[in-house]
């Protein structure tokens, strides 16, 4: 089996093991049919940007089972934190009633916050972000997501001593959408490269990759160690049909890529050589989350010397607790499953 040799080369000690940035969202879980999807001219399984009258008018519609903190990277940071590791995280909210209850979600989940809100007028102007997720009885997941105040994050939110503190930067995909938050994707490279650290990057979802294709192969090429992404978000990534083919290429382009397969497990990937995972049976119930999940227990061992078999395996046990739910976060203490 390929050991983790790289993670435990750090220049100086490292207070986080793992920062997260991305999109600070308020998750709203509610089940739905399958004909309300069609209805609504929403593609299943997607993830659609809407503005604040369309959160609105939808938030009407449907039974709301659940509200939490969310957003793919926090989601990531609070799992790998309930694994034992060491998490910060950085995300644009506003001074509002739901910004507040992000930040002190992220606090009880042992994740560390600091990042400044939006205040004043700015906040009226963009509230802290809602993603309504559509659950269908089949267990997938459809995002419609009013993005509000996360649309200000930039480079001058990226904290240079944070970032310098993380063994590791995980960065959202979703997140990617502006030429801000694109130029913050880079900052946050050069500053953990610039520290002896490394970065790694979930392409999010296949939607984000066809929209930003060009952009997301430079940093891929150029800035990221790690590269997560599931089959077809890696297929969209190369413009390719077949699996084998995205493996080829993507090997060439990061240090090592993890990629995530549903049911058929996930594959580690690097100098040409590929270790397979197998996925963890459970019963589904809402698949939200089960990428980010997978990210924080690959990370959380990686971060802490595992080898890359024993990264995959902690992945899939960590996915297959939170699709066994309603919601993107564990419902049990899953210390143990690190070992600890």
């Amino acid at each position: 089996m390929e050991k983790n040799t790289e993670n435990s080369g750090q220049a100086t000690e490292c207070r986080f093991d793992i920062l997260g940035i991305g999109n600070a969202i308020v998750d709203i879980l509610a089940p739905v049919a399958p004909s309300f999807l069609a209805a609504n001219d929403m593609t299943p399984g997607g993830m659609m940007l809407i503005d604040a009258i369309r959160a609105q008018e939808l938030g009407r519609e449907i039974r709301r089972e659940k509200e939490m903190g969310g957003g793919s990277a926090a989601n990531t940071c609070v799992v790998a934190s309930n694994m034992g590791a060491r998490v910060a995280y950085l995300g644009k909210v506003a001074d509002d009633a739901t910004g507040r209850t992000f930040a002190a979600d992220m606090q009880a989940a042992g994740v560390y916050f600091p990042s400044v809100p939006l205040k004043g007028k700015d906040a009226q102007q963009q509230p802290t972000a809602s993603c309504l997720i559509l659950v269908t009885p089949d267990g997938q997941r459809t995002m419609n997501t009013y993005l509000g105040a996360c649309v200000s994050f930039g480079p001058d939110d990226v904290l240079p001593d944070v970032v310098t503190a993380s063994k590791v930067t995980y960065m959202e995909g979703y997140l990617f959408d502006r030429p801000e938050a694109q130029a913050a994707f880079r900052r946050a490279a050069e500053i953990a490269h610039a520290a002896g650290r490394r970065v790694a990057l979930s392409l999010s979802d296949a939607f984000c990759v066809d929209r930003h294709r060009d952009a997301f192969l430079d940093l891929v090429r150029g800035h990221v160690d790690i590269l997560f992404a599931n089959e077809m978000e890696i297929l969209s990534l190369y413009q390719v049909k077949e699996f084998d083919d995205a493996l080829r290429q993507v090997s060439a382009d990061t240090h090592f890529a993890v990629l995530t397969r549903s049911e058929k497990g996930s594959v580690i990937v690097q100098d040409q050589q590929q270790i397979v995972i197998e996925s963890v049976r459970t019963q589904v119930v809402d698949t939200t989350g089960a990428g980010d999940a997978y990210a924080a227990g690959f990370l959380a061992g990686w971060t802490s010397g595992r080898e890359l078999a024993e990264c995959g395996r902690l992945g899939s046990v960590a996915a297959s607790e939170v699709i066994s739910h309603y919601g993107a976060r564990p419902l049990i203490n899953m210390r143990q499953d690190m070992g600890f």
